[in-house]
């Protein structure tokens, strides 16, 4: 769902209310989906079905992937990108829309093994960069259960 020529001229309030007035989720800078904050799957399912291009295919092996390998995980949307947790013990992953790829946060990536390949300034977090063509579901799967099973963040 690449934007036309017109759309790419359009300032980002057009899209925004062009977006409204069809009745889509405004995709923000890289096509991340803008979805309004909320608990559960509805609001998860609602992030993913925005998800642009062959993203959308990314983030519903993901979440399919998670929920196979966390049966009672919990989820919820937070500053446009959905969070996957396990009650008592936090969050866990998380989830964000980039121009070349989906970005998977782990908040305790830093005890994953192996460790996943980014680290930002929080030393325990680490990410992965999944590209169109780049989901290593056996790995995801095992940093999923391994991260499921470690203390969280409890932002929120």
């Amino acid at each position: 769902m690449a934007r036309s020529a017109s759309e790419k001229e359009m300032s980002f309030e057009e899209r925004v209310a062009a977006a409204k007035a069809a009745g889509k989720p405004v995709l923000l800078s890289g096509g991340n989906p803008q979805i309004a904050k909320g608990d559960g799957d509805g609001p998860v399912q609602a992030y993913i079905a925005a998800m642009p291009e062959w993203k959308q295919d990314i983030g519903r092996r993901l979440d399919d992937l998670i929920v196979r390998e966390v049966p009672h995980v919990k989820k919820a949307v937070r500053w446009n990108s959905p969070f996957y947790g396990v009650e008592g013990m936090g969050w866990f992953a998380s989830m964000h829309v980039f121009t070349r790829h989906v970005k998977v946060t782990f908040m305790n990536g830093g005890s994953l093994e192996p460790l996943p390949p980014l680290v930002g300034k929080s030393p325990g977090e680490r990410w992965v960069n999944i590209p169109e063509d780049g989901l290593d579901e056996e790995q995801m799967a095992e940093w999923v259960r391994q991260s499921a099973g470690l203390p969280g963040w409890d932002g929120f």
